[in-house]
């Protein structure tokens, strides 16, 4: 009998999670030159009378290996929407199933593409299309916004008029640094590979990849993160200063790592969901 109970739970969940999304969009579809069959964004549209305009694109994390939706995408997108923002969750293409580097980024992009160019019939204001990762998902919101000049659409052949730059970016216990000394390995190996140069370590290094037109960041991270160590947010933190980057950088003592936006005691105590809501108010997305 409590066998039976456990699966109608967990069958209620799943159906519950899933009546929340609006729809399902195959960001690759008709496009015969890329293998991207997975990736994919679940759509959760603010209410018209709650939309604010603004959109956030969330990359979950899982060490570009595979992607914590549960609680880093789909507790997110509601976080939002109670907001007012649209959100859209990015099931990106990971080295589970194969994929490396470009693949995660050309999904970014593409996400970005899809919604400025769609902008109309969700409601959208495509001057407030920020994005929010998780762990590796943080490093890749960041490399989006770092790397939006380089137009990994163009190399697949697809024309588009719309900025690739998302308008903020917000980095949750992220993965930034490739160097040995703080690397988060196990994404390292999943984003370039097993076998590396310096300089592929270098490029992919968020902390030395800043430009001056780096979009505002939040940067979230706490010293005892047992996963990734928190000196790639510390570098982060000093690369954003240095270039004059519009940022914010809460730095906690405790917290650990994976919590997404589940409720727990830290998220709780720290209140560091309000501090993101305010800096969102802060830099003209919210009201």
């Amino acid at each position: 009998m409590k066998f039976k109970k456990k699966i109608l739970f967990l069958f209620c969940t799943v159906l519950c999670t899933y009546s929340f999304t609006n729809s399902k969009i195959k960001i690759w579809e008709n496009e015969t030159n890329v293998d991207a069959k997975r990736a994919r964004m679940l759509v959760y549209s603010a209410t018209p009378e709650n939309n604010t305009g603004a959109a956030v694109i969330i990359c979950p994390g899982g060490s570009y290996h595979h992607l914590g939706i549960p609680h880093e995408g789909i507790k997110t997108a509601k976080w939002f929407n109670e907001r007012g923002v649209s959100a859209f969750v990015l099931c990106y293409r990971v080295s589970k199933r194969g994929y490396h580097h470009p693949a995660m980024i050309e999904d970014f992009q593409r996400a970005i593409q899809i919604i400025k160019e769609n902008a109309p019939d969700y409601g959208i204001d495509t001057t407030k299309v920020g994005a929010i990762g998780f762990s590796a998902g943080g490093h890749l919101v960041t490399m989006g916004g770092a790397f939006a000049d380089e137009n990994h659409l163009e190399k697949l052949g697809i024309n588009t008029s719309v900025g690739l730059r998302p308008n903020w970016v917000a980095a949750i216990y992220p993965v930034v640094s490739m160097q040995d000394s703080i690397a988060h390995e196990w994404s390292r190996k999943s984003l370039i590979g097993k076998t590396f140069t310096q300089e592929q370590k270098d490029r992919f290094s968020m902390e030395k990849q800043i430009p001056e037109n780096m979009p505002p960041v939040f940067l979230l991270a706490s010293k005892d993160d047992p996963v990734v160590d928190v000196r790639n947010s510390i570098a982060l933190d000093k690369a954003l200063i240095n270039k004059n980057i519009n940022h914010k950088f809460l730095l906690f003592d405790t917290g650990g790592h994976g919590y997404g936006m589940k409720d727990t005691s830290f998220a709780l105590e720290s209140h560091w969901r309000e501090q993101l809501n305010n800096w969102l108010v802060e830099i003209g997305i919210l009201k």
